[in-house]
């Protein structure tokens, strides 16, 4: 029996990867809108019930095809080997992730749309996890003059909408610099120069305190909340 259980797995995974392969060149080549039951079991040589078998209905499998494309760049975040600036690793990661929606525009919109894949899919939620490894690099750093999570939000936020506003008018129409633009001016409200006197404010010296205090092992988790909160206010 087991042997058997075993054998139905590997077909599954070999009918599902075949599947998606399918639906993912569908979807390369007319977009969302392509992504037809019928032209999936057409394409990928099986019946309908499979998919639903399979990924439960369209939005599962819609789901399953940005994060098969999803996955391997995410993995190629996480495995390459940050820069020793904190504010050149987040400028190239903003360029990679640019790159990555400009590439796979069908994979970006699907990963992108409100209540989908951003907010359960783990090869998205580990995207998330990178960028805000790289936000707490600034704020260990002392250049980040904002809350950390508020940074995250706003790079993600203006990250999207120049991808999308890119990817709505044609490749030869684009503006080659807007992506630039909008990185530069996203860095420009996030980070400060290298700490100098207490002067220059304190905004940046109680974010880059509040990224510190889950190792201030002297503080009880009481004290810890409280000075998250008054770090938190300081840092606006």
């Amino acid at each position: 029996m087991a042997m058997n259980d075993d054998t139905d797995s590997e077909a599954n995974a070999d009918v599902r990867a075949r599947i998606l392969d399918a639906a993912a060149r569908l979807v390369a080549g007319g977009g969302v809108a392509a992504l037809t039951t019928r032209a999936v079991a057409a394409a990928a040589a099986v019946q309908p019930p499979t998919l639903y078998r399979l990924f439960g209905d369209k939005r599962g499998l819609l789901d399953a095809v940005a994060e098969h494309g999803l996955a391997a760049f995410i993995a190629g975040k996480i495995a390459a080997t940050p820069h020793a600036d904190p504010v050149q690793d987040l400028r190239d990661a903003w360029d990679g992730y640019v790159a990555f929606g400009l590439a796979n525009p069908a994979v970006f919109a699907i990963m992108n749309e409100i209540g989908s894949l951003a907010s359960r899919s783990p090869a998205a939620l580990a995207g998330i996890a990178v960028l805000r490894a790289r936000v707490r690099r600034l704020a260990l750093a002392g250049r980040l003059r904002m809350a950390e999570e508020r940074a995250v939000a706003l790079i993600h936020a203006v990250g999207v909408g120049a991808v999308t506003t890119l990817l709505a008018v044609p490749e030869d129409e684009r503006d080659p610099g807007l992506a630039t633009a909008a990185r530069d001016a996203v860095l420009a409200a996030l980070v400060v120069d290298p700490p100098g006197p207490v002067g220059d404010g304190l905004a940046p010296l109680a974010v880059s305190l509040r990224a510190r205090l889950d190792a201030a092992d002297a503080l009880t988790p009481g004290e810890r909340l409280l000075l998250r909160e008054l770090m938190d206010r300081l840092a606006g």
